[in-house]
């Protein structure tokens, strides 16, 4: 297979996180005999300070023409301690999400055995969760018109019947792949834009007569997640909610420096960790590579090459077996790696197999 493949790595930390990435990639596609190129863009922080605009229409043309994107991370703070500032890396963001039509971002939530003491909940409690946040990318309130003065500000939250029917078609055909249970979450009992995202889900449900579909106000799912994550199989929610509550299952596992997620639409998919640019980090060799490595097996499993993504997860389960692990999950007394070495000995892993 070829694959074109459009690199960002942003800010902070994204560049070093992104090149483990990239060689994991590459590595695997020598193994299994496709034909990888690349093709960098520049977006975020990076991009303003260069061109004035974090998307840039370079950029957009680069993600466009490419089959898939290696995303990394926006943000620096700069941008977050100044309230005035008119441009910002996160705008970014969310403008490669409306222009590629991203509108489905899939964010899986599952634990790693090895790893169960690092997370905040019980082992008893998180010990087995596995599950698949779906959150809607490009409707909701931070698309929807705004107004702000020094007395009165409003974002509003508007959906359309079509926006809300097709990320729902993609929440019942991924509960369909896995333990067919769906949790539509809303705020049903108190927004109207919720009461239409309730009654278009329960229009919709009969159509997957196999798929059990229960409603959970996002209060209570947020609860739910942390009391029995295990009670989960696919969750779908708007775009607000699904922010919130996909962060909140992203620390079930650990450490946010897991999990990889994947934005698909209308147009290139993008894959990226879950993670922001933890600019502190930048430079130290102290991030962990491994939810980029992970957006590569999602990558990978997007185009239908199982083999390929399979050999990805198992190196990144060989590696913490090992203990090759960047310091905020390395055991006590463990081996100090870096960012550089946690790839590098993924990489070889590959290479050895």
């Amino acid at each position: 297979m070829d694959l074109k493949i459009a690199v960002l790595p942003g800010d902070g930390i994204g560049p070093e996180i992104s090149k483990q990435g990239v060689d994991v990639m590459t590595a695997v596609c020598e193994k299994f005999g496709h034909t990888v190129s690349y093709k960098y863009a520049i977006c975020g922080a990076d991009a303003i300070d260069k061109v004035g605009d974090p998307f840039p229409q370079e950029t957009f043309e680069i993600c466009r023409d490419a089959d898939a994107v290696l995303f990394s991370a926006v943000g620096d703070p700069k941008f977050d301690n100044d309230p005035t500032a008119k441009v910002r890396p996160e705008q970014g963001l969310l403008a490669m999400r409306k222009q590629l039509g991203l509108f489905a971002n899939i964010r899986p939530v599952e634990t790693f055995k090895c790893l169960i003491h690092k997370s905040p909940l019980r082992a008893e409690l998180v010990e087995g969760a596995d599950f698949i946040c779906i959150r809607e990318l490009t409707g909701g309130m931070y698309f929807g018109e705004k107004y702000q003065d020094d007395d009165k500000a409003y974002d509003t939250n508007a959906y359309t019947r079509p926006e809300i029917e097709r990320i729902l078609k993609v929440a019942f055909e991924y509960a369909m792949k896995r333990r067919r249970h769906l949790t539509v979450v809303d705020k049903a009992n108190v927004l109207a834009s919720s009461r239409l995202w309730r009654k278009i889900a329960q229009e919709m449900a009969p159509k997957y007569p196999e798929v059990e579909t229960d409603f959970m106000y996002v209060d209570n799912a947020a609860m739910r997640m942390i009391q029995d994550p295990r009670f989960f199989d696919v969750m779908v929610t708007e775009n607000t909610f699904g922010d919130i509550l996909t962060d909140e299952g992203s620390v079930i596992s650990g450490s946010m420096g897991l999990l990889p997620s994947a934005s698909t639409g209308e147009s290139t998919p993008v894959f990226e960790p879950i993670h922001g640019s933890w600019p502190q980090a930048k430079g130290l060799n102290i991030a962990n590579p491994l939810a980029q490595i992970l957006s590569v097996a999602m990558l990978f499993e997007y185009f239908d090459l199982k083999e390929e993504g399979k050999l990805v997860r198992e190196a990144v389960n060989a590696s913490l077996d090992a203990n090759v692990r960047t310091p905020e999950i390395q055991v006590e007394g463990g081996a100090k790696y870096g960012t550089k070495e946690v790839g590098e000995w993924i990489v070889n892993y590959i290479n050895n197999k």
